[in-house]
């Protein structure tokens, strides 16, 4: 399952058209790779209290196949956020990950976030705060602090059995006293070092395993795989695409084929969850570019995992959890510059970009009675300067919308039509033959 945080329809259409600029065309003809894909869908990304929903509650819906409250990761609706007392086993929800793994095959997470971020972590955690992502993030609000999810992650069932957990988030693993390879301090309060216990869990189970973080270190063991493998690159989320050190950072493709080469290796497959996360934070910060580059390199991740899989005997999904405020407007002639300014103007006379947000920090209050002429900024154009909102608001918001899905390989027609989000991992069990429910294989 491949998943582009934050990827609406808008976005899609935008990335496509800056992929084909960017290749010297007019742009709009070109396609990202899974959008040739042969079937696709609609998903409602709805929670159960949220009209517009958070990355906790999504990944509970696609990957655990049960819609929950917002900001709680793992758990039915009966949890609520921020509570702090212990959570039931009957709370609990279990993830298409833990299907797998209960089936005797293997699994593993890729993401350009922190691994501990609400995406990957409902893939193992459950816990009341999609931000307790470590034990100083739960104690600055319980007495009595839960498990959080750098620990659940480490030790618990099914993070522990993850084959392949490649990200950020060196932070939450290490205590504050120590400084990451990096320079980054660590948050834990608890004084544990997280990332020599997972090494010292595998040593008691006789089992291979490297610790990297760095590019350098994951192509060597590329070479070599071990049974397990722990990569964290950055001490909070992965740099940007565009801003990334190549020689510290491997990208999201390089990523995933290592992750591919890792779990294929099991005869009876594997589950792999890769998230292009970081789309969701450059539209939060309404960087368009930025957001839009990442898109382009979920697609090329996305790409290399079909040239690696057979689809007469593999299935790749790609979706997104939420839509965002993007807006893709105006009355601009075929090939213009997707990341440049409207054909039109205002009725005030003042121009306006193609893509614009509903609300974010981008929002420039009014010079006297006219908008503010964003193009005559000094920073214009550049990485992080921001395309205009209308809304101010420190951090721009999800969207309502729904979400595409984009299916290839086995069974692949079951993804097409309009549905709940939380179908998505039944449909793909019912297909791999895994989980509690009925499955393709109850009928051979």
């Amino acid at each position: 399952m491949f998943l582009g945080d934050g990827m609406s329809v808008p976005t899609l259409a935008a990335a496509r058209t800056l992929l084909g600029q960017r290749r010297g065309r007019a742009g709009e003809e070109a396609t990202l790779a899974f959008e040739n894909f042969p079937t696709l869908g609609l998903a409602k990304t709805y929670c159960v209290d949220g009209q517009i929903p958070d990355s906790a509650c999504t990944a509970t819906a696609y990957l655990c196949g049960s819609k929950n409250n917002v900001g709680t990761l793992g758990v039915t609706a009966r949890v609520l956020r921020h509570d702090c007392d212990p959570i039931p086993e009957s709370h609990h929800v279990n993830s298409i990950a833990a299907w797998a793994l209960a089936d005797g095959r293997d699994a593993g997470i890729v993401t350009t976030t922190r691994v501990t971020h609400a995406s990957p972590a409902g893939a193992y955690a459950h816990i009341a705060n999609r931000d307790w992502e470590s034990d100083a993030d739960a104690a600055a609000e319980c007495s009595a602090a839960p498990l959080d999810i750098a620990t659940q992650l480490v030790h618990e069932n099914p993070g522990k059995q993850f084959k392949v957990i490649l990200g950020g988030g060196r932070r939450e693993f290490l205590p504050n006293t120590e400084i990451d390879e990096e320079g980054t301090s660590g948050r834990r309060l608890d004084g544990r070092n997280l990332i020599e216990e997972w090494q010292i869990e595998k040593i008691s189970r006789n089992v291979s395993y490297q610790y990297v973080w760095n590019r350098e270190q994951l192509m060597h063991a590329k070479d070599a795989l071990p049974d397990y493998l722990l990569g964290l690159f950055e001490g909070s989320h992965m740099q940007y695409n565009m801003q990334a050190d190549p020689v510290t950072e491997p990208t999201l493709a390089e990523l995933t084929e290592v992750a591919i080469k890792s779990l294929s290796r099991n005869e009876k497959g594997f589950f792999l969850f890769v998230e292009g996360g970081r789309i969701d934070h450059a539209h939060h910060d309404n960087y368009v570019e930025l957001a839009l580059d990442e898109t382009i390199e979920l697609a090329a991740a996305v790409e290399r995992a079909t040239e690696l899989l057979d689809e007469r005997d593999s299935l790749i999904v790609v979706t997104s959890d939420h839509a965002h405020v993007m807006t893709f407007n105006g009355y601009s002639q075929r090939g213009s510059d997707i990341l440049g300014q409207s054909g039109d103007r205002g009725d005030d006379g003042v121009p306006y970009m193609t893509l614009s947000y509903a609300n974010g920090p981008g929002h420039r209050a009014p010079a006297g009675a006219s908008r503010v002429d964003v193009t005559t900024e000094a920073d214009y154009r550049q990485l992080e300067w921001r395309s205009h909102a209308e809304v101010p608001l420190e951090s721009e918001t999800h969207g309502g919308d729904d979400v595409a899905v984009f299916a290839r390989g086995t069974h692949h027609a079951m993804f097409t039509g309009m549905y709940e989000q939380s179908q998505i991992p039944h449909r793909m069990a019912y297909v791999a033959c895994i989980g509690t429910g009925p499955t393709l294989c109850d009928r051979s």
